[in-house]
């Protein structure tokens, strides 16, 4: 069981259902829109999908201990780490966390497999790009969250929100529909939203690893003007979404529990102390999981009636 513990915590799967929830968006989707649901390949999607998040996570904090950007944490006091330390305390060596990590990768992989042997290539596809975006997030040549200039943000609106719904809708139908990418957006902004927000916490130390973030680029002040438009983005996609089909119009009540976390930010100042910014990030976990699962029930909703 501790080993198990230790594995949920270098893992970060406590945050899993950000993964977990557009999924069962996509899926709902084609239930509501098309009449299908098959069980048992929903919960294939979910394990391959969820497996493949904690591989992103894993694999994140793996190149970041090989790039620098977590052993400065001793050094930096001024800084939040979010990592398990299990590399930069020695808990794991680098080689049983990448045996754990790439075992994770391939697990989902064949999850891919076996529902594309089903329900058509593109569920193979569309969870390979999944993988391939979580892994060049971080790992050379393109590492994506080292640029800063909005590869990041677009990685995580295509990894959390574009591939999982519009990838469960594909497993379940076997086709695409415009629906399902408006679907993904009010979900995947707000948990790119999230991510945006982490990089609050520890923005001095990735400008000391070299780790170029849109806050290390832009400064707090710019940064945070940016994720106010990051939520109102998610706000007008979910009317976007209502127009268009994708969701009833009841759905706009899931407005309501954004408010709280714009809230938060009447509280910052341009520029802040590190901790200064965990009721950002705390909302915005807390928004997402919220909306998400609101949207979820509202769907359940639909389609009964």
């Amino acid at each position: 069981m501790d080993k198990f513990r230790q594995f949920l915590k270098a893992s970060r799967a406590s945050i899993v259902m950000v993964m977990l929830i557009p999924v069962a968006l996509g899926a709902l989707g084609a239930w509501v829109w098309d009449g299908v649901f098959n069980v048992w390949l929903f919960l294939l999607t979910l394990l391959g999908a969820g497996l493949a998040h904690l591989f992103s996570n894993m694999i994140n904090d793996l190149w970041d201990y090989k790039n620098g950007a977590d052993t400065g944490a001793n050094e930096e006091v001024d800084a939040i780490t979010s990592h398990s330390g299990y590399l930069t305390n020695g808990t794991w060596s680098v080689k049983v966390y990448t045996i754990v990590t790439w075992s994770l990768f391939g697990i989902a992989i064949l999850s891919g497999v076996i529902l594309s042997i089903f329900s058509g290539w593109w569920a193979f596809v569309l969870g390979l790009l999944g993988g391939l975006i979580a892994y060049f997030y971080v790992a050379p040549p393109l590492r994506l969250g080292y640029r800063g200039k909005g590869f990041s943000e677009i990685a995580i609106l295509l990894s959390f929100g574009v591939l999982p719904v519009m990838g469960a809708y594909y497993v379940q139908t076997s086709h695409m529909d415009i629906r399902a990418f408006v679907l993904s957006l009010p979900i995947g902004l707000l948990t790119t939203l999230i991510l945006f927000n982490h990089h609050f916490l520890h923005w001095k130390l990735d400008l000391q690893a070299g780790k170029k973030t849109l806050i290390v680029v832009w400064g707090e002040a710019k940064a945070l003007r940016f994720s106010k438009v990051l939520l109102l983005l998610a706000v007008i996609s979910l009317l976007v979404a209502v127009l268009v089909g994708s969701l009833p119009y009841y759905a706009l009540i899931a407005w309501l529990v954004l408010i709280p976390l714009y809230q938060v930010y009447g509280k910052l100042k341009d520029q802040n102390p590190s901790r200064a910014y965990l009721p950002l990030m705390g909302g915005s976990v807390k928004a997402t999981f919220r909306f998400g699962l609101l949207l979820i029930v509202i769907m359940i909703i639909q389609g009964l009636i």
